[in-house]
């Protein structure tokens, strides 16, 4: 790794500096210095190694576009609370792709009959599904998040993890019907307790 060449200057001389002839090139200099923090940040959040390199990229954005609208007195403080909640704003966003798979029963859909499973309330559903995927083995978890959740295709499931494509489908098939069967049993379990 290269010597930052700007040690010898603080945050706010740089975002003076910045603010003074707005040259995006101060700008990088920060976001150099922050890269690894960003990166940590979107890592304990997200969980998910490319995911997080992606959501860096995407709070350099969101730096270049906000930073300019607002005067800055502490950087580090500043893009830690933007990478803090573009990450929570990615989970929500997972969130809702789940209660979406629900919604379609498309993961879910254990029952022929969808008025025997009604005394499940959505939210315990989905809350029964995230608690069954995280049960599933490494492979099978990521494989059926990827497919269903993310809605990536066969061959960009495989791109993404490394695995042959009769592996991806493999861990997709085997991955839903665990699922499915650990729902069940949790599912049977809270309507035994209402």
């Amino acid at each position: 790794m290269t010597k930052d060449p700007f040690s010898h200057i603080t945050d706010r001389e740089i975002l003076e500096r910045y603010y003074a002839d707005r040259n995006n090139e101060w700008l990088g200099v920060l976001l150099q210095r922050y890269t690894l923090l960003l990166l940590g940040v979107c890592m304990k959040y997200l969980k998910q190694e490319e995911e997080a390199k992606d959501s860096v990229q995407q709070i350099f954005v969101k730096v270049i576009t906000e930073l300019p609208k607002y005067k800055v007195e502490y950087f580090k403080s500043w893009i830690y609370t933007i990478a803090r909640n573009y990450c929570l704003m990615r989970l929500r966003e997972r969130q809702g792709r789940i209660s979406e798979a629900l919604t379609d029963y498309s993961l879910v859909s254990w029952d022929e009959d969808p008025g025997k499973n009604k005394h499940l309330e959505k939210d315990q559903l989905l809350e029964i599904m995230t608690q069954s995927l995280e049960e599933l083995g490494k492979e099978q978890k990521l494989c059926v998040i990827l497919f269903y959740l993310e809605k990536k295709s066969y061959q960009e499931v495989t791109e993404s993890t490394g695995y042959t494509l009769m592996q991806v489908k493999s861990h997709i098939q085997n991955g839903k019907r665990n699922l499915k069967l650990l729902m069940e049993k949790k599912a049977g379990e809270k309507s035994k307790l209402a």
